[in-house]
């Protein structure tokens, strides 16, 4: 079965006060490429979370999310009492030094709002405990990126087939082209020569010339080639396994055999099925680019 290289994937889980949620994106690569953005927190778990994404996918950029939330407030506020003392007895010895101003009672919002006398700090985190809360949503997450893969890659299969088959066909007629396209090729040769030349070339030593060019334009092996290039292709689409680097290797190994035909091309009508190959095959290769 085919799979894509884009699709999304979302996975929740919750365990006592923690809940995370995961977020898998994919696009197409020549390469696996894994980036994981996950709260500061979880970067022991990274490793883990790398190990997690590599398994189930052979190619495609992952781009990761994880958000980590609890149901309370895990921050701790905390006063400097001591602190807050120093800083009012400074600011009244700066009133009694100072004539004129009032010693009256200072503000406890003017205390409080002083650097470190209140401090905020969060309760610690235990991330190997939570692992399993990471690991169950991004198990989700993984199942729900691969269906969308699945799903994508079905389409390709039946893109791909059609666009295979339109190639099959184009080849039936470049068959029905090429068959006897020596022989004309020979007789026009011939007549071209005679009637530049005269009786200034021997008929013999004229026929063999003829025979030679004839050959070099003779396509028939890279058609052959062309017809196990494409039925192997067909073959890797039916299998249940990673095929895009082998899809890439086969069209270019298509493409090389039909650019080969176009230079070899002596008549008209074949000029102009090679173009139809070519139009044909670029399709292909645009989506076989998506293919994992």
């Amino acid at each position: 079965m085919l799979r894509s290289m884009t699709g999304y994937g979302r996975g929740e889980a919750a365990r006592g006060e923690v809940s995370v949620v995961v977020e898998l994106r994919s696009v197409n690569n020549r390469f696996r490429d894994v980036q994981v953005r996950a709260p500061r927190s979880y970067l022991p778990l990274e490793p883990r979370i790398h190990n997690a994404l590599k398994a189930p996918f052979s190619r495609g950029r992952i781009d990761a999310f994880v958000r980590r939330s609890l149901g309370d407030d895990p921050s701790v506020v905390r006063a400097d009492i001591e602190l807050a003392r120093e800083y009012l007895a400074a600011i009244q010895s700066i009133a009694r030094a100072l004539p004129g101003v009032s010693q009256g009672e200072v503000p406890v919002g003017l205390l409080v709002g002083q650097p470190g006398v209140l401090n905020v700090s969060e309760t610690e985190i235990d991330v190997i405990t939570e692992w399993y809360v990471v690991e169950t949503a991004l198990g989700s997450a993984v199942s729900d990126l691969l269906s969308m893969r699945e799903a994508e890659g079905r389409a390709l299969y039946l893109d791909l087939q059609h666009h295979l088959g339109e190639l099959r066909g184009v080849m039936m007629s470049v068959d029905a082209q090429i068959e006897g396209v020596n022989e004309r090729l020979k007789e026009k040769i011939v007549g071209r020569v005679r009637k530049l030349l005269a009786d200034r070339i021997e008929p013999h030593r004229l026929e063999q010339e003829a025979a030679l060019l004839a050959d070099k334009a003779d396509v028939s092996e890279e058609v052959a080639r062309l017809r196990s290039h494409a039925e192997q292709f067909s073959e890797a689409l039916e299998l249940d396994e990673p095929v895009g680097r082998r899809l890439d290797f086969l069209l270019q190994e298509m493409n090389r055999e039909v650019n080969t035909i176009g230079s070899k091309a002596a008549e008209q009508p074949l000029t102009s099925l090679v173009v139809d190959m070519k139009a044909i095959l670029e399709r292909m290769r645009e989506q076989a680019a998506n293919v994992e």
